[in-house]
């Protein structure tokens, strides 16, 4: 494994970014502390996302509005605008490029970006640049933290610590040499560390490790025996500066989740929602040109969670799945005959199989009917896409207060247009 022997990896982390995104779109929210909440006229939730002014109050991120309240009365809420977020990012994206070619975007507010020559000899110059452009061809309020070092992972972490320099919160940048490690590492907690949750690092402690100095001190089987597997190892490697590279990752499933809005906390109110997320998995399905053959469905409910899986014939249409839910929503009712309050549910589509790898059940001899399901949902999905939103489905499209059934706010999927639809 080869270990570099000078910097070689840029990692990018925008600072605060869908409240950023909210600031730089309106010149009413700069300077004020913001938190972007999911929907609009309702306390009983939580801010999902905070502005850097927002955070020198001591509000954070999953953090319950009242709360947020009393220690920022001032705070100003704003509906969540996932596509806007969406549409920043690739705008960000595309004036990135325009300086260094992108290497791997890593959610919607993190990428990273393999040096050139220049880059390597002169870091500052180039974050000075991504800074410059962007300002300029963006716009000023949206920031960004930068990171170099060795390898991925270490940039990663310097970025985290650039993002901590300094007076003001965040658009810092941060340079590990290879020369100057591991003492910049030393000073970190574990919980810093990528791939070190909280799970973890109750684990490390109880083998004994309690610092990073300690966790760097060990050897890499030992690192191995801890995590049960290679990841173990391969941090090892990645924290004493060797190019580790990742190995390739396989889609394992499509599914959407989404927390309710007060007024579709019921049953009924819940399956109707639950009937649009699972048609937008199936649409991503067909996109991307997959079959699966099973259907995860969960439900947070008072005090407890709920959940049934359900196989499925080697399927992508929506009527496959649709009567899939139906059936799994018997259970639900079977298990609150009287009805239960509903805060957030999920479906998932998992067991793929690419649609060139289609194996049918000899013993289910329902092909015709298949064939007919996918012409179907095909044409649907063709009017949808000529219109450029949802004008046909299987089935009542109504959805709920706030939109964004398939394209929430997240930081590890990016959404598609498409989602919005």
């Amino acid at each position: 494994m080869r270990k570099p022997e000078t910097i070689e990896r840029m990692y990018l982390d925008f600072d605060g970014f869908f409240a950023s995104v909210e600031q730089q779109a309106d010149r009413r929210l700069r300077g004020r502390p913001v938190g972007v909440v999911p929907f609009d006229g309702t306390d009983r939730t939580c801010v999902i996302a905070c502005s850097r002014e927002a955070k020198a109050f001591g509000v954070k991120n999953v953090m319950p509005v009242a709360e947020a309240r009393q220690l920022c009365p001032d705070i100003v809420l704003v509906p969540q605008k996932p596509d806007l977020y969406r549409r920043a990012h690739n705008a960000l994206l595309s004036e990135i490029q325009s300086v260094i070619p992108i290497d791997a975007v890593k959610s919607i507010d993190e990428l990273t970006c393999r040096l050139d020559g220049e880059g390597r000899r002169d870091p500052q110059h180039l974050a000075a640049r991504l800074k410059t452009t962007l300002a300029n061809n963006v716009g000023t309020v949206i920031t960004s933290s930068v990171g170099f070092a060795a390898n991925r992972q270490l940039a990663k972490m310097a970025c985290k610590e650039g993002k901590r320099s300094g007076a003001t919160y965040g658009n810092g940048v941060m340079i590990w040499r290879p020369e100057d490690l591991p003492a910049p590492l030393l000073g970190l907690k574990l919980s810093d560390i990528p791939g070190v949750g909280e799970n973890m690092e109750r684990r490390l402690i109880r083998s004994g490790i309690y610092t990073t100095a300690d966790l760097y001190r060990l050897e890499p089987k030992h690192m191995r025996k801890l995590w049960n597997n290679v990841t173990g190892e391969r941090l090892w490697y990645a924290l004493h500066g060797y190019d580790v590279q990742a190995p390739l990752s396989s889609r394992g499933m499509f599914g959407h989740g989404r927390v309710l809005p007060p007024e579709s906390r019921s049953l009924a109110g819940a399956f109707e929602i639950c009937r649009l997320l699972l048609t937008k998995a199936a649409r991503r399905l067909r996109r991307e040109d997959y079959y699966c053959s099973g259907l995860w469905l969960w439900l947070a409910v008072r005090d407890r969670n709920w959940s049934a899986k359900m196989k499925l014939p080697i399927v992508h249409d929506d009527q496959a799945v649709l009567a899939a839910l139906d059936e799994l929503w018997k259970r639900v009712r079977a298990t609150y005959p009287r009805g239960v309050t509903v805060f957030r549910v999920g479906v998932t589509l998992y067991d793929l199989s690419r649609a060139g790898e289609r194996q049918l059940d000899f013993l289910l001899n329902d092909d015709r009917v298949r064939q007919k399901w996918e012409r179907v949902s095909n044409a649907v999905d063709g009017l949808n896409a000529r219109y450029g939103k949802t004008v046909t489905s299987l089935g009542m499209w109504k959805p709920p207060a706030g939109g964004h059934v398939g394209g929430k706010i997240s930081y590890t999927r990016i959404p598609t247009a498409e989602d919005f639809w």
